[in-house]
């Protein structure tokens, strides 16, 4: 497994689950878990997902991906698994 995981924050919208559930489903990515909150109007979501089989340069994949926060109008980042627990150490 390569696990990554992509934070998504901004303005609540309709959509934004689906579109990019949607993007990593087209490139063969795996949802392996998903969480997102919605506290006064702010969408927050947290999603773990394989890359082991995307169909595009991992590099690309998150390209695009982040590309997608001006059409959507939120915040995309995008952190390999085991950077973010690196970061995220007590």
């Amino acid at each position: 497994m390569d696990k990554t995981v992509i934070t998504v924050v901004g303005k609540d919208t309709t959509g934004i689950i689906a579109r990019i559930s949607t993007f990593v489903f087209e490139h063969n990515a795996n949802i392996l878990d998903i969480s997102q909150t919605i506290r006064m109007g702010i969408f927050n979501m947290m999603m773990i997902v394989d890359t082991k089989a995307i169909d595009i340069p991992y590099d690309e994949f998150i390209d695009r991906l982040k590309g997608m926060s001006s059409e959507i109008g939120v915040d995309i980042r995008c952190q390999k698994e085991k950077i973010f627990d690196m970061m995220h150490r007590i």
